[in-house]
């Protein structure tokens, strides 16, 4: 019995230990979940099934018109049957119509509903490009600030052990009492960061995991590995922004499907012919007849006003749309610009923090620290020191995330992955 639960015992830990492995989740995974499982892209996916099985019926004709009822019948009944010279008049009709449509009207109706979801694709690309870059920065700020709460963790100890040799100095009066209380004060102030942190990073996963339509409350870990990119200049280009944008391309899908109602209209305006057939049950002695006639529509100048109305109206939109085309490829080339620029600064910028201001600020904490081991230098001073330094780390992280930040900016704007 009790190997039983030895082995029970084991099997929960390995379990839970998997179990924890794979609760860390790279920005890949957390993207193609989004990608998959968000409930808008899923809204996306629906509309456009929809307009793919709406247009299985494009080239569909219209019904046929079914008649019936009394033909050249008199009033008086009594003339419907045969009476000697009288061979009876009337008739029972049964008729059926039946319009042919123009093939160039099917053809332009099948081509409009085929390309109809095509807009809806750029625009389900255009929003998983945003739910991307959303993703994409708040896993990046949970990144930084675990970096941050690692730091903070480390000066913990640093401060603890500080306060534990400032116990054992103030009894033979080697340290100062004041120096005891600030170091005290740093530690509660750093613990109270670290809460802080924790909340922000609590906030970061309750939001991805509403982006992945998961269990708010599911908890998971990320891996963040750090990937500064350098954007080429000969990126920013407009050809090469209206290749990659979704936003551009739907506004180029709905061109030509402006193109497409355009040739619908002018289909309108073309014959369509028809065919009548008619027979007729006559009453009396008279033979059965028929009728068999064709039809046409004939557009005429009074008739085709709408459509040429209509035209008119769908070309000027297409003028209106190339116009947005161009404030958006303005726009984005003047943002891309300027988040390039931020960019280079930002590196330049975290450089320095990380090759020249923090060595130097560690090698003057080192300093500080073993003057005071050493008791030829003040607490205070290892303790102005280890601030100083701490802060330097902090903005270098905050540098960071900026360059982050930056680099999620000009990827959405590039619609990038």
């Amino acid at each position: 019995m009790q190997n039983i639960k030895k082995y029970i015992l084991i099997s929960c830990l390995i379990l839970s230990s998997a179990f924890a492995k794979a609760q860390t989740m790279s920005l890949e995974q957390v993207l193609e979940i989004i990608k998959t499982n968000n409930p808008q892209l899923k809204m996306y996916d629906a509309e456009i099934q929809s307009m793919d099985a709406s247009a299985k019926g494009a080239r569909s004709w219209s019904a046929p018109q079914l008649s019936t009822g009394l033909f050249m019948t008199p009033y008086a009944t009594s003339m419907w049957k045969a009476d000697g010279m009288n061979p009876g008049m009337g008739a029972y009709m049964v008729g059926v119509t039946q319009m042919i449509p123009n093939a160039s009207k099917l053809k332009a109706d099948a081509d409009y509903a085929n390309a109809l979801s095509s807009v809806e694709v750029e625009n389900k690309n255009y929003t998983i490009n945003e739910l991307n870059a959303l993703a994409k920065t708040n896993y990046y700020q949970w990144g930084v600030l675990d970096k941050k709460i690692k730091i903070a963790n480390e000066n913990l100890l640093l401060l603890e052990y500080m306060i534990k040799s400032i116990e054992i100095r103030y009894k033979y009066n080697s340290d100062k009492l004041a120096t005891y209380y600030k170091a005290k004060s740093q530690y509660s102030s750093l613990q109270s960061e670290i809460v802080t942190l924790q909340n922000e990073i609590a906030q970061r996963r309750f939001l991805l995991n509403t982006l992945m339509a998961s269990d708010k409350n599911t908890v998971f870990e990320i891996d963040l590995e750090v990937d500064l990119k350098d954007f080429n200049a000969a990126l920013i280009d407009t050809i090469l922004l209206s290749e990659s944008r979704s936003d551009i391309k739907a506004i180029e899908k709905t061109k030509e499907l402006n193109g497409l109602k355009i040739a619908i209209e002018k289909s309108k305006m073309k014959p369509e012919f028809g065919v009548k057939y008619d027979h007729m049950f006559a009453f009396g002695d008279r033979p059965q007849q028929f009728s068999l006639m064709g039809m046409v529509s004939i557009p005429m100048p009074w008739s085709t006003k709408s459509n040429k109305a209509t035209i008119n109206s769908i070309q000027i939109k297409n003028e209106s749309l190339e116009w947005q085309k161009q404030m958006i490829l303005n726009e984005a080339t003047g943002m891309l610009l300027g988040l390039q620029r931020a960019l280079v600064n930002l590196h330049k910028q975290y450089d320095i923090s990380d090759k020249s201001i923090i060595p130097a600020l560690k090698r003057n904490y080192d300093t500080a620290i073993l003057a005071w081991q050493n008791n030829t230098g003040e607490l205070f001073v290892a303790l102005d020191s280890w601030e100083a330094l701490n802060m330097a780390q902090l903005d270098k992280l905050d540098k960071l995330q900026a360059i982050l930040s930056t680099q999620v900016a000009i990827e959405k704007q590039l619609e990038t992955k």
